[in-house]
């Protein structure tokens, strides 16, 4: 008799048997994408090889989002900070900056201009925007700063960059840059695109002309466009989407996209999709400030006021004999990994790595080298400094959306705002695949919940809620708030004497 073998398991023993085919033919790598969207949360996982590599979250707040554009009315200039306060709509003015590089410097109050989201607001302060307008395709990008046609850095070729220029179809009052995708295509769908892409440029001034008050123009299609765009390549295998608008979508840009070849995988199942693929899991773990290195040593992530600040310990690695090597080898998988920690955390701003005390220059290449090719391919721009005297290196990198903490947590209620816990709805989404789990197993109508104490007066304050977005509505709850921080757990309750015992916990039903 053949023992029980899951579809997850079939699918990762099928998955390693591809990769080892394609290693064997020398493919470096096999990139799958999962778009899993959860009522007013869309988040967008990439593995490379199986391995968890990037995290994309957006959420649906109603709030300007990276991308947007808008008619904008400026409403005040304040040129000590050269700086102009622009209304679109929102309930806050946003900023912008005034500079001879954005050709801004002579605008004036109650101008009306079209603007683009850079950053989202933070707090009090409003969203960032510029008036530096740009319309992103695949193989090209649209400009409204001059009229130029300019190349990616990444295209060196100079046979292609004068082909293109030669054969390109350009209007003469905008301009455009050819994106490292258009080198690998023909030139007529560059053109197409172009057409396409100024099409939605005259629509827009065309709506901004006629739209009396300041508001919205367009939606640049969020964190799913920007992943289909920059991320979808001739590596990707396979997208798997639990949206139907979301596959419908992706379906309609990848079926007019020449130059890959990926198959689309609509997931179906109760549990989330997150949650099916083990990836809920790894998203937790991001959590931890403590990562462990391969070699036994380990690093510290902890967020300042003004930075995040990462440390690299030996830890257990005691192999070898020699201080130095046990240095150098603990810091260049610390390097790998903190490259690779940072762009699956979404850290930006000013980010402080304090390695362990080395010497030698060569050897310090070594790391830096290292470091930054962990940044390959990576679309927020990543600024890294030499060593320090004090074996420091700093990073600057910039903000493209929000630290993935910043949707899982929050202030700590108890310790006010001191800490950080897991926000009550990351917990309700995470107990609601638990009962999943649970009612695919059988028809349960009793169910147990123990949770900290911290989210007692959310959940009492509002228990109809709570149970609504767990997928309870059908069963009866008992609730136990315990005097744990981030922790819970969701049991079935089968038999009658259980039922009995639990009854001072029951809350619903």
């Amino acid at each position: 008799m053949y023992p029980f073998i899951s579809s997850l398991e079939i699918y990762n023993l099928l998955f390693e048997s591809l990769l080892f085919c394609n290693l064997k033919k020398g493919v470096l790598s096999l990139k799958e994408i999962f778009v899993e969207r959860q009522e007013n949360i869309l988040r967008i996982a990439i593995k490379i090889n199986n391995k968890l590599k990037e995290c994309f979250i957006e959420e649906d707040t109603g709030e300007p989002m990276p991308g947007e554009i808008y008619k904008g009315v400026v409403k005040n200039i304040v040129p000590g900070i050269k700086c102009a306060f622009v209304d679109i709509g929102y309930k806050e003015n946003c900023y912008m900056y005034i500079d001879r590089k954005f050709k801004n410097t002579n605008i004036k109050k109650d101008d009306h201009i079209l603007v683009q989201v850079v950053k989202e607001s933070i707090g009090k302060k409003g969203p960032k925007v510029t008036n530096a307008v740009s319309i992103p395709g695949r193989y090209c990008v649209l400009n409204t700063l001059d009229t130029s046609l300019t190349f990616s850095k990444k295209i060196e070729d100079e046979n292609i960059k004068t082909y293109i220029r030669e054969n390109l179809k350009k209007p003469k009052d905008i301009g455009f840059m050819i994106r490292t995708n258009g080198e690998r295509v023909p030139v007529e769908i560059i053109n197409d695109e172009i057409e396409s892409i100024y099409k939605v440029y005259e629509n827009i001034k065309k709506k901004a002309v006629y739209s009396l008050k300041p508001g919205l123009l367009i939606k640049t299609g969020g964190v799913l466009g920007r992943i289909l765009r920059d991320k979808l390549d001739e590596d990707t295998i396979k997208i798997y989407v639990n949206n139907l608008e979301d596959h419908n979508k992706i379906n309609n840009y990848i079926s007019n996209t020449k130059d890959i070849n990926v198959y689309l995988d609509p997931y179906e199942g109760e549990r989330g999709l997150f949650d099916y693929y083990g990836i809920e899991k790894e998203i937790l773990k991001l959590r931890n400030s403590k990562v462990q290195l391969s070699c036994g040593g380990y690093i510290i992530i902890e967020k300042t006021e003004a930075m995040y600040v990462i440390d690299v310990n030996s830890g257990k690695n005691t192999h070898n004999n020699s201080l130095k090597k046990t240095a150098f080898i603990t810091n260049m998988q610390a390097a790998e990994e903190i490259a690779s920690q940072i762009r699956l955390r979404n850290l930006s701003g000013i980010i402080l790595i304090d390695f362990i005390d080395m010497t030698e220059e060569e050897e310090k290449s070594k790391i830096l080298y290292k470091l930054k090719e962990g940044f390959d391919g990576d679309k927020s721009k990543t600024v890294i400094y030499p060593f320090t005297e004090l074996n420091l290196v700093q990073i600057a990198r910039r903000r493209v959306g929000k630290a993935i903490y910043e949707y899982m947590d929050e202030p700590c209620r108890r310790c006010h705002g001191k800490g950080r816990s897991l926000k009550l709805s990351y917990i309700s989404s995470l107990m609601k695949n638990e009962l999943n789990k649970i009612h695919q197993e059988e028809n349960i109508k009793h169910v147990y919940i123990e949770i900290s104490e911290i989210y007692k007066d959310q959940i009492k304050g509002d228990i109809v809620s709570f149970v609504r977005d767990i997928n309870a509505l059908d069963k009866t709850v008992y609730i136990n708030f315990v005097n744990t921080e981030d922790y819970f757990k969701v049991e079935p309750l089968i038999f009658m004497n259980q039922i009995e015992n639990l009854q001072m916990y029951k809350v619903y039903g």
